[in-house]
């Protein structure tokens, strides 16, 4: 009976012993996860969003010289709906009149005016001439009287014959001065006609160039093809109320759907990673299941500020390849650009990795029933993985977080990395260095 208590009692000990050692072991298991690094392909992703336009597009535009008469924006009255396919010479949109309107309205005063002393000159003028052409006459038929003086006196006194000669020498005279007065009344009238009829040929030009300005507020397509609205300087679309600015009159635009692209940006950290002609996975919102490729055709050199952002973003054309007729301008595409793929890659999750204040980077790696906390060297990195350059082989096991109790628990330093930590210790101490024999002096 003895001999069972002590085996009973030995095996409740047992039990407790395995639960403290093995249970405690699985309850840590448990709490944290355990993965291994992985061997193979390594993608180096960005992803992005982006928005969907042609390529190549006809621009429907509005009066383009509205800038001539002073006029610097206009407002769209009507316009048809976004999408709609037109034929050349359609109606797309009625601008507001209402400002030229007043403008026109007083070119057309103006024009009267410009023929009303057109006309008002040339009157002038003619009266003018034909007065002298009379006086003229009249100073001609003086001298020949004077001259039938002078020879009906040839048998008077000589002072009557030479006051005579006096006055027919007067007639002359003023013949020759009247006749050179009309050669120059004649040319200062001429002058004056030609002015009058310049500036009312100006008017005239100037209202015939707004008659035809006019009927360009009437807006037709230029082509055959989908009408697409033009984006506003906030980037959202125009419409009945927008306004258009006249040093860029474009009202909406006729895409051509055969060639299209996806526009859209990448914030300054990564873009330093994209590349004209690296291959890019585009996705659609409108077609889950559809699955295009495309190419990046160019990378923007200077930054932007995207409206309710704060980081400067650089814009990215993707070419779309192929032709697609689901295809429509402003779909929203999920962009995947491939930066770089690297083959048999050993790499493993970013949530493994941990750091400290001197740039040492490590992991939590499990060997048998010890954690080790081994530094690490990290190459590339994508979204969720980062590519190991030295520290670890492939199939080890790490944690995924902080293993409760060995926050402070020294780190495995690598040994090849010792001789680059002495040279920047070395480098930083002489900077120090330096720094102080510069305050010194």
């Amino acid at each position: 009976m003895r001999r069972k208590l002590f085996i009973g009692a030995g095996a409740m000990l047992a039990l407790l012993i395995a639960y403290l050692i093995f249970g405690r072991s699985t309850t840590n298991e448990a709490a944290n996860i355990i993965t291994q690094v992985k061997k193979g392909q390594f993608r180096i992703e960005i992803e992005t969003t982006g928005e969907l336009e042609a390529k190549n597009s006809v621009k429907i535009l509005g009066p383009q010289s509205l800038r001539n008469f002073q006029i610097w924006q206009v407002t769209i009255q009507n316009i048809i709906s976004e999408g709609t396919v037109v034929k050349k010479g359609e109606w797309v949109a009625t601008l507001d009149r209402s400002e030229f309107q007043n403008k026109f309205a007083a070119k057309q005063i103006e024009l009267d005016k410009a023929n009303s002393k057109f006309n008002q000159t040339q009157l002038d003028t003619t009266l003018q001439l034909r007065q002298s052409r009379d006086e003229l006459i009249n100073l001609k038929y003086a001298v020949e009287e004077s001259n039938i003086v002078l020879e009906q006196s040839k048998f008077e006194p000589p002072a009557t014959i030479k006051q005579n000669e006096i006055n027919l020498e007067k007639s002359r005279r003023a013949y020759q001065q009247a006749l050179e007065n009309y050669k120059i009344k004649k040319n200062q009238n001429i002058e004056k006609m030609r002015e009058v009829d310049a500036e009312l040929r100006k008017v005239k030009s100037e209202f015939n160039d707004m008659q035809t300005v006019m009927q360009s507020f009437d807006v037709l397509a230029p082509e055959d093809g989908m009408v697409i609205y033009e984006k506003g300087w906030d980037g959202k679309p125009i419409k009945a109320g927008s306004q258009i600015q006249m040093w860029e009159p474009t009202v909406a635009t006729l895409p051509d759907l055969t060639t299209m692209m996806s526009k859209t940006y990448v914030n300054e950290v990564d873009v330093r990673k994209v590349k004209k002609g690296q291959l890019v996975e585009v996705g659609l919102d409108a077609y889950p299941d559809k699955r295009l490729t495309g190419l990046v055709t160019n990378v923007a050199n200077v930054g932007e500020q995207r409206p309710n952002s704060d980081a400067k973003v650089f814009e990215v054309m993707v070419e779309i390849n192929g032709t697609d007729a689901t295809l429509r301008p402003s779909m929203t595409t999920s962009n995947k650009i491939i930066a770089n793929v690297i083959e048999n890659a050993i790499f493993l999750p970013l949530e493994c990795l941990h750091s400290q204040a001197d740039s040492i980077t490590y992991v939590f790696k499990k060997d048998g029933l010890n954690t080790i906390k081994q530094e690490v060297v990290i190459g590339e990195t994508n979204a969720n993985d980062a590519v190991l350059l030295s520290g670890l082989n492939e199939s080890d096991r790490v944690y995924l977080s902080v293993p409760a109790g060995l926050e402070n628990k020294k780190v495995e330093l690598l040994q090849e990395m010792n001789g680059k930590r002495k040279r920047k210790d070395q480098a930083q101490t002489m900077e120090v260095k330096n720094i102080s024999a510069n305050q010194y002096k």
